[in-house]
């Protein structure tokens, strides 16, 4: 998606910015809905935050959406991207998994 294309109704651009897990080194990857992403094409890391060449797609869920999907009446079909991140913490591989997004 770039930044020219029409975010889907019942979505939202959540942000481009993503706080680094504390104590986070390299080898770092980020995954978008499980599909790792390149470094520098989708993604970079400055200043302790993962930051996203574009906006990162988030689903608007209102409380009877909510309510719906909890009581199975039915499921979401809107666009949501979930992103993870793989670090680095004392020697062990770490997963953040759908890490918050920050405008």
């Amino acid at each position: 998606m770039s930044d020219d294309e029409e975010i889907p109704k019942g979505s939202y651009a959540a942000g481009r910015r993503a706080k680094l897990p504390r104590g986070a080194s390299e080898p770092i990857r980020v995954h978008i809905n499980g599909v790792e992403q390149p470094r520098g094409e989708v993604w970079d890391v400055r200043e302790g935050a993962i930051v996203f060449t574009r906006p990162i797609v988030k689903e608007r869920v209102s409380t009877g959406r909510w309510l719906a999907m909890y009581l199975g009446l039915f499921g979401s079909y809107k666009k949501n991207e979930q992103v993870d991140v793989e670090y680095t913490l004392g020697g062990q591989t770490k997963l953040a998994a759908d890490i918050d997004i920050q405008p």
